[in-house]
């Protein structure tokens, strides 16, 4: 196994008249997108060589060769360690129940553990469940680190840093389970969607110092080592996650084989994966403003899938609203709460599985319910601020496939009522285009941002 045993040298200027490496020979992987492989490997497009023609943006097929110049120096281990499956809450952790295998932990001491929070007390593990839900993280990867980390699944903790940050994150406004769990889910998401997109490819370690990602992991195996390496410093991160006591290895005693498991649901999604026909989440004949473009599904930091849409209005602010958010799709009501409603496009109930649609800052007044059957354009509720924070009435939508957000401008990009997305320099700009009209996000709602659905 790979150890890093030094931190590396700034890379050095290019010297065209230099010895060539030979070229890589990387065969593609599931997910992978021309920006992504650019990002990973420090080349342009021209520089690829392949039998096949590789779409701009699309997902690339996987098991596709490309010859690739090596300009990448020394790099953390490529060694793949976490599927991606078991990073995004996939179809397989469908089956898993957290307080069945909390409760079988005699000794644990997440068994008896009780936080208050602003909704009332929860247990240990409807803690750990909410936080899997809201950021829709593999729930079997959250409690491994957790159990790594401070022992807190079959033991008790050792010290009070562990008692307080079980995650090893010490702030003292991330104190208690839920915002230890939290933090880390943000680093994971920093660490699996940065590479998705190809904006991620070096890591700084806990002791600032500098390492360029092995370019041919998967996301799962990046998300990892992005959070390991906010946790330590080089050669402790090596040991975390490579050696023989590692992280993967404690998640191994717990769970199983993890890759077996993966086996039965990867991959995730395939190459010629289309979204389902969507229409803008309001009545037709409504303007609303886009006030937000792609930016963070849940949380800072992570997946930029969300869209932001706020309703005509003449106060500014956290105002009542009396519009609705409607349907985009036909689907099936499977999860309402703090602000959320969560719709199963494909029915079967499963928010793991398929298609899912999320809808945020949903008032508690007239919000649909659980259970709950719905065609495009049947109302969900009205747009607020509930849940999360949100300096003005709007509604947040974000799409998931099989657990994993789906980047709102990536490869398969939101498209609504003919309007496909487009991203920004940074999140919450970009807009929205159907060929003809330009809609430019903007936070103040103004005429640019003004977004009409045709009646028909």
């Amino acid at each position: 196994m790979p150890a890093i045993t030094d931190t590396p040298a700034p890379t050095a200027t290019f010297d065209p008249n230099a010895t060539a490496k030979p070229p890589i020979q990387y065969y593609t992987q599931s997910g992978d997108t021309l920006p992504s492989i650019i990002g990973r490997f420090g080349i342009t497009a021209d520089e690829i060589s392949s039998s096949e023609t590789l779409p701009a943006t699309g997902i690339i097929n996987p098991g596709v060769l490309l010859i690739l110049p090596d300009r990448i120096g020394t790099t953390t281990p490529s060694t793949k360690i976490m599927p991606d499956s078991e990073v995004v809450y996939s179809p397989s952790a469908v089956d898993f129940d957290i307080a069945a295998f909390i409760n079988k932990q005699p000794h644990g001491y997440l068994r008896t553990y009780v936080e208050e929070m602003s909704t009332g007390n929860l247990s240990g593990a409807d803690v750990v469940k909410l936080v899997a839900e809201e950021n829709s993280c593999n729930p079997y990867l959250l409690l491994a680190i957790l159990e790594y980390k401070s022992h807190w699944v079959t033991a008790q903790p050792t010290n009070l840093a562990e008692s307080d940050y079980p995650m090893g994150y010490i702030k003292v406004e991330s104190r208690g389970l839920y915002y230890q769990l939290s933090w880390a889910v943000q680093q994971l998401s920093i660490g699996y969607y940065g590479w998705r997109a190809g904006t991620l490819s070096e890591l700084t370690f806990k002791d600032g110092s500098h390492l360029r990602m092995g370019p041919e992991l998967n996301a799962g195996s990046a998300a990892v080592q992005y959070l390991f390496a906010q946790l330590y410093e080089p050669q402790e991160w090596n040991a975390a996650l490579y050696g023989s006591e590692s992280m993967p290895a404690e998640m191994t005693q717990m769970f199983g084989d993890f890759w077996a498991r993966s086996q039965k649901v990867e991959p995730l999604y395939p190459a010629n994966l289309v979204q389902p026909t969507l229409e803008l989440p309001f009545q037709p004949g409504e303007a609303w403003s886009l006030t937000g473009g792609p930016h963070p599904a849940w949380g800072p930091g992570g997946a930029l899938a969300a869209l932001d849409f706020a309703p005509p209005s003449t106060v500014s602010g956290c105002a009542e609203s009396n519009y609705w958010v409607t349907a985009m799709a036909p689907g099936l009501i499977v999860r309402v709460g703090n602000g959320m409603v969560i719709e199963d496009l494909d029915g079967d109930g499963i928010e793991q599985t398929g298609w899912v649609i999320m809808y945020m800052h949903i008032e508690t007044r007239d919000r649909i319910s659980v259970g709950m059957k719905v065609n495009t354009n049947d109302k969900i509720g009205h747009p607020s601020c509930e849940g999360g924070e949100a300096t003005g009435t709007h509604t947040h939508v974000a799409r998931k496939f099989n657990g994993e957000w789906m980047l709102a401008g990536g490869p398969v990009p939101f498209k609504m009522s003919g309007y496909v997305a487009s991203g920004g320099v940074i999140p919450y700009q970009g807009s929205l285009s159907n060929g003809v009209t330009t809609v430019i996000a903007a936070s103040n709602s103004a005429p640019k941002s003004s977004i009409s659905r045709p009646r028909n």
